[in-house]
């Protein structure tokens, strides 16, 4: 029997670049296929072939054994293959029936009209036909975010889709909704479908697929079972070498109070209250780790520290000095370092060199201050210091900003920060789009800075990256603390309850032990975490 999709020597060429080289890939009918790689390496260049978006330089497509041509991805729709982003693209205010149909609505009346209860009765049946426990009539504002991933398999369900591509599929989920998604998989392939999906979890790919393609510098280095391959052995396939999965922590002495946040409010761009009465503290030689799922507050509660955004009320004192009024420049004077949740907007300077880029707030200052002047010649050797340390591809001082791979945007915006020789470290998924090589060596960074007596807060949805590098973990849902655990004593489930806005038992969250790094447990008031918000 022919696979569901054979792509047969796929090149693909840009100007300077071979981003897939003769890559061949099998998958079978039914069956759930992860693709793995460093950034870079060709996988999601892979997909848009197989997706419409680009053409091959070279190769064929096949779907069941049949060539196919495709110009845009609506050819591509039309043959059964569907996409879904890590961003959804559904419209908030419009029901979940309203967004599954939109722009292919069943009409009456010569077309004139929506026939919206042949509309609504299509959804329902699809749902129930693939047991997605989905609301038809709710408003998509109102639903959970793994409920809106759900909308959007339906959406491409409805249009025919045999064949599901998935772009990170659980990079806004909780642990439970990822083992839900993981039940939606087994429901899709029993019923014939086909599922792709491109991830940088080394764990999902082992729990979610039945096999596992890695892509190294645009070829196919292998495709191997789940079920006979480790963890470390796919790793060393994805790098080339072998690769330490664990960052090695072990307890220290903290030092003196480096960031103190006392009943802190903090609105979004709508005016909306996003961060509620947080209160906590952060000391010199501690990684506190802040663990959520995406836009819970995180966000504003960063950027509020670091000065790219006002304060609602509240205090935020920075080694004792109280922060209101200080700009974002006097805060990197005073050594205060920040890595951005959005790298193009808060970090970068697209259509700047990476010269220009690697000295951004601190071009008044020495080394690249003289005399009132920019010396551009220290700002050059800055920038290839930091492309040769942190292996910032191409490495190229003079490659504008816009022309390099997201994961090498971020391990560049990583290095100038920590060059920076700060005292605090606001640290915003900093290893979200970097490969596992990559991650390792910016794991080692922050635990160096840790081991040097600097502060790191370390906002993650990466479940294993906050419990693995944090001394304290916690938990945030809409605005406010859920708890503050041991993340060397809390599970998965526990972190998923908080995540979802759930309380835990007194024994769950050990808020006495781990309050404040500095002091002694009787020195702190409270219990489990309430309905009121927990202060870490």
């Amino acid at each position: 029997m022919n696979p569901a999709v054979h792509l047969d020597g796929i090149t693909k060429r840009f100007p300077g670049v071979v981003a897939n080289d003769d890559v061949d890939l099998a998958v079978e009918r039914g069956s759930v296929h992860a693709l793995l790689g460093e950034n870079g390496a060709g996988k999601t260049t892979l997909m848009n072939v197989l997706y419409g978006l680009y053409r091959p330089t070279e190769g064929t497509v096949r779907l069941d054994g049949e060539p196919r041509s495709f110009d845009s991805p609506r050819d591509a729709i039309d043959a059964g293959v569907g996409m879904i982003h890590q961003h959804f693209m559904l419209v908030d205010p419009m029901t979940v029936w309203e967004n599954v149909v939109l722009g292919n609505e069943p009409t009456t009346w010569g077309g004139l009209r929506v026939d919206r209860e042949a509309a609504r009765e299509a959804v329902v049946e699809l749902s129930e036909r693939y047991g997605f426990d989905v609301d038809p009539d709710a408003t998509i504002a109102d639903i959970s975010v793994g409920e809106q991933q759900r909308v959007e398999i339906l959406k491409a369900l409805y249009r025919g889709a045999e064949v599901l591509i998935m772009d990170e599929p659980t990079a806004v989920l909780t642990p439970q909704e990822v083992e839900e998604l993981y039940g939606v998989f087994e429901e899709l392939t029993e019923q014939g479908k086909t599922i792709i999906f491109i991830s940088h979890k080394l764990g999902e790919a082992l729990s979610a697929a039945d096999d596992i393609t890695v892509l190294r510098d645009g070829v196919n280095v292998g495709t191997v079972a789940a079920a006979d391959v480790t963890r470390e052995e796919l790793a060393e396939l994805m790098v080339g070498r072998e690769v330490l999965m664990d960052p090695a922590t072990s307890p220290r002495e903290t030092g003196e109070r480096v960031l103190e946040v006392t009943d802190l409010c903090v609105e979004d761009d709508r005016g909306v209250e996003a961060v509620s009465d947080l209160s906590f503290e952060l000391r010199g030689g501690e990684i506190l780790g802040i663990a959520g799922v995406d836009g819970n507050g995180q966000s504003q509660l960063a950027e509020a520290i670091t000065g790219l955004r006002e304060t609602a009320s509240g205090e935020i004192r920075y080694r004792g000095e109280s922060m209101v009024g200080q700009t974002r420049r006097d805060r990197i004077d005073r050594g205060m370092a920040f890595i951005p949740e959005d790298r193009q907007e808060r970090g970068l300077v697209m259509s700047y060199d990476l010269t220009e880029n690697g000295v951004l707030g601190s071009q008044h200052d020495p080394p690249f201050a003289r005399g009132g002047r920019l010396d551009w010649g220290a700002a050059q050797d800055h920038a290839e210091s930091v492309i040769e340390q942190y292996d910032v591809r191409p490495p190229d001082a003079d490659a504008e900003a816009e022309s390099l791979s997201g994961g090498n945007q971020q391990k560049f915006i990583v290095g100038r920060e920590f060059e920076r020789d700060p005292e605090l470290v606001v640290a915003a998924h900093p290893t979200r789009g970097v490969d596992i090589g990559s991650t390792e060596f910016l794991h080692d960074r922050l635990l160096e800075l840790r081991a040097e007596g600097k502060a790191v807060l370390l906002v993650s949805s990466k479940l294993d990256e906050v419990q693995g590098l944090s001394d304290r973990l916690a938990v945030i849902h809409e605005g406010e603390f859920t708890g503050v655990v041991d993340p060397a004593t809390v599970t998965e489930e526990e972190i998923g309850l908080l995540m979802a806005g759930e309380s835990l038992d007194d024994d769950s969250v050990e808020r006495a032990a781990i309050h404040d790094a500095g002091g002694a447990p009787d020195e702190v008031d409270g219990g489990a975490a309430d309905d009121e918000g927990v202060d870490a």
